[in-house]
């Protein structure tokens, strides 16, 4: 069995429906409301959990009853939570969905995952150390993701670093990850001014570029490659990148190859939006290979 362990937020999910999207000023009607468990930390523990692969996650939440549902999530999808600890004082971190017009907007309010810290991490570096492959993102602070980039070095750990929310990334943090799994957008800001092609080649089967129902994009040493989507009928599109990482790291740390692994993670994410939530749709492992 795969060993994954992620490093990342966890935070709940307050979700809204409506047929318009609302401009700045304005106010609409909305068709629903939903609370679920999310945070792109646990969202990715959670798909891979769900693929059969052994799971632990690393993060905070608050002393609060968001927190209590967190946890519980945690442990209804078998992962581990020995390195998942309340803050005291601290609220949970949330994020504000609108999802309308076929897409999502979204707000997060880190609060208890600001306590991701360094020394916070050193507490788990066990689980780091053990892990097939280790996954971070950056709904955390800045100088973990530096620091796990180093433990993973040290440790002979893959990384794989899915560098979104949008920001810098140290040039360091580069070098040292296995994988890197941006879509467009946050490609465009991690690699400023840098034509897409060229990044590609520089970064030959670790720059992972995906492109929403298109699939994916990457440079294999030769040629560029273009792993297509499936399509679907879309309900709900957020938490399908979280899934397409949670889908590409359990089949990388099985010893799948890169194009197999991504085919994989493809179809996952595809099924994932074909119903409600973030997690709601994240398919269980035999779904993903029934379709394949």
């Amino acid at each position: 069995m795969a060993r994954i362990t992620v490093i990342g937020s966890s935070s709940m999910d307050l979700v809204v429906t409506s047929s318009k999207r609302p401009g700045a000023g304005e106010t609409v009607l909305g068709d629903s409301f939903k609370t679920v468990p999310g945070g792109k930390g646990a969202n990715q523990a959670v798909a891979a959990a769900r693929l059969g692969a052994d799971v632990t996650m690393v993060g905070c939440v608050g002393d609060d009853h968001l927190g209590e549902i967190i946890l519980n999530n945690f442990k209804e999808n078998g992962i581990h939570t020995d390195y998942v600890e309340p803050v005291t004082g601290m609220e949970s971190g949330t994020a504000h969905i609108v999802l309308a017009e076929g897409d999502n907007s979204i707000v997060v309010v880190k609060a208890a995952n600001d306590c991701i810290t360094p020394a916070y991490v050193d507490r788990a570096s066990a689980a780091i150390r053990d892990a097939d492959i280790v996954m971070i993102q950056q709904e955390i602070p800045e100088e973990t993701v530096v620091h796990v980039s180093q433990l993973c070095q040290e440790y002979g750990v893959p990384l794989m670093l899915n560098p979104a929310p949008a920001r810098p990334v140290p040039p360091s943090v580069i070098e040292r990850a296995a994988y890197i799994t941006p879509n467009e957008h946050e490609a465009a800001i991690l690699f400023q001014g840098m034509p897409l092609g060229e990044v590609l080649r520089r970064y030959p089967n670790k720059l992972i570029v995906t492109e929403g129902k298109a699939g994916v994009r990457y440079f294999d040493g030769e040629q560029e490659v273009v792993v297509p989507g499936y399509a679907v009928k879309a309900v709900d599109t957020t938490g399908a990148g979280d899934t397409f990482n949670g889908a590409l790291a359990t089949a990388l740390a099985e010893g799948q190859s890169l194009q197999d692994s991504l085919r994989f993670a493809n179809r996952a994410a595809a099924l994932s939006v074909t119903k409600f939530g973030a997690q709601g749709g994240m398919p269980q492992r035999s779904d993903v290979e029934g379709s394949l």
